[in-house]
């Protein structure tokens, strides 16, 4: 059978831009690709790069006061939402150009449209036309989820948190994921009165409960009033802006909403089902570990597959299908190991296993500091950087790594590469410290603050 391309992508964010870019360009297969939003994906568009960038923004109020601890004298300063939000979308039209340049580049064929699935072999787009495919990759992405009750149309997503059209003066935030404390964080130092309700026991979820505690407590001192085992029972107008019923009957009123309680796979109506796919309790597609489904023909990518739902991740997994079914290089991408950061003030960066998980699989030693980094420390700041390390008492492998404090996120890059190799807390020990900075307590804690 002749088909009208070699592999058929739908989707145009990380994992699918990275497939159909190997694929085409490396491989020299005939690849098309649609996109019903923006080229880019939540990453790009609405996610990492935009979050970031306000992340740098709600930053510059400690540096400020930090500055003039240090002599420079600093005029009040005033945030301008309107010229920041301006110049951010300009960013992302500057990338999502970039991300189609990259196609074009590579030789794929973009459709800027919504696709489904009519067959095994078969899209069909939104324009009514249809196309054949020897392979469809799905790369769909996550979208957020709001659950429904009493005026959950007043709140907003993520998604709308980059286009706001102004600031709000007091907001609450809804979730206990690094969505939720990220958004906290930005909203706190840009200046809005926040609220952050969660109703488990300790937000960040997964991550290790001393850093959880630990950055808890750091957004508490910055002013976020982070209320546990609390949830909304309903919103509804006030002449003052939303007010909120919480499920212990108390009210409050904001003038922003935003619920970021967790992210589904985005699958509905793509036509999955009618394929005889069965897919997971949110939606997303099983795959096995070369990212293809029970239909052959049809293969998965990125957070549609509710495996770790991380950037580099979807890249990674698009990357190695594409080796795998046009380069004649079968190569699945290891999920045991992922490096991951949270960009709250203060960060977190971690991988590895958590204290927890790794005393239920053998005896381990913890190796841990917490301190004042000299930076604040000087400008009078009580600030703490928290410094962790699970060892494996039998083979001494570190088997986890975690730090909060400033850029945590790019020292948890090396220290993954270092226990990606196996590296033992002997190998740690044996490296040279490189003084004065904060990552040089990685390599200087020398007795196990306890063992399980």
């Amino acid at each position: 059978m002749t088909f009208d391309y070699d592999l058929f992508v739908i989707g145009g964010g990380s994992g699918g831009v990275r497939a159909a870019r190997v694929a085409s360009g490396e491989h020299g297969a005939k690849v098309g690709l649609a996109e019903e939003s923006r080229m880019g994906g939540t990453c790009v568009i609405r996610g990492c790069v935009p979050k970031k960038l306000m992340v740098f923004a709600s930053g510059f109020p400690g540096l400020f006061d930090e500055a003039r601890a240090y002599g420079w004298q600093a005029e009040p300063a005033r945030f301008d939402w309107l010229a920041f939000r301006a110049r951010l979308e300009a960013e992302l039209d500057r990338l999502e150009a970039a991300y189609r340049n990259t196609l074009k580049t590579a030789g794929v064929i973009v459709h800027d449209t919504r696709a489904t699935i009519a067959d095994a072999h078969r899209v069909r787009l939104a324009t009514g036309e249809e196309f054949t495919a020897k392979h469809i990759l799905v790369a769909t992405g996550g979208w957020p989820f709001v659950p429904e009750f009493p005026g959950s149309e007043l709140a907003v997503t993520s998604n709308e948190m980059f286009h706001l059209d102004a600031l709000p003066k007091r907001a609450l935030v809804v979730g206990g994921g690094y969505i939720a404390g990220e958004f906290a964080c930005i909203l706190n130092g840009l200046g809005v009165n926040v609220t952050q309700y969660y109703r488990g026991a300790q937000i960040l979820r997964g991550f290790d409960d001393e850093v959880r505690g630990h950055v808890a407590t750091a957004m508490r001192e910055a002013g976020i009033d982070i209320r546990l085992g609390a949830a909304v029972t309903k919103l509804e107008r006030a002449a003052g802006g939303i007010r909120v019923i919480g499920s212990d009957g108390s009210e409050r009123e904001v003038d922003l909403v935003l619920y970021a309680t967790g992210r589904r796979p985005n699958t509905a109506g793509l036509g999955l089902e009618a394929l005889g796919l069965e897919l997971g309790r949110d939606g997303e597609i099983p795959v096995d570990a070369y990212s293809q489904t029970a239909v052959p023909s049809i293969f998965a990518v990125g957070d549609v597959t509710g495996r770790i739902n991380l950037t580099p991740v979807a890249i990674r997994e698009g990357h190695a299908f594409a080796d795998t079914v046009f380069g004649a290089k079968p190569t699945a991408f290891d999920h045991r190991l992922v490096a991951s950061a949270v960009f709250t003030q203060p960060e977190l960066g971690s991988v590895g296993l958590s204290e927890e998980a790794a005393r239920e699989q053998e005896p381990i030693e913890v190796y841990a500091t917490a301190f004042r980094p000299m930076k604040t420390a000087f400008a009078g700041k009580a600030d703490r950087v928290l410094m962790k390390l699970v060892v494996s008492r039998a083979s001494r492998k570190v088997l986890g790594c975690h730090i909060v404090g400033p850029e945590a996120g790019e020292m948890i890059q090396l220290a993954a590469i270092a226990i990606g190799m196996g590296a033992t807390k002997e190998d740690f020990d044996a490296t040279c410290a490189v003084h004065p900075t904060m990552a040089e307590e990685l390599v200087t804690m020398r007795k196990p603050v306890r063992t399980a």
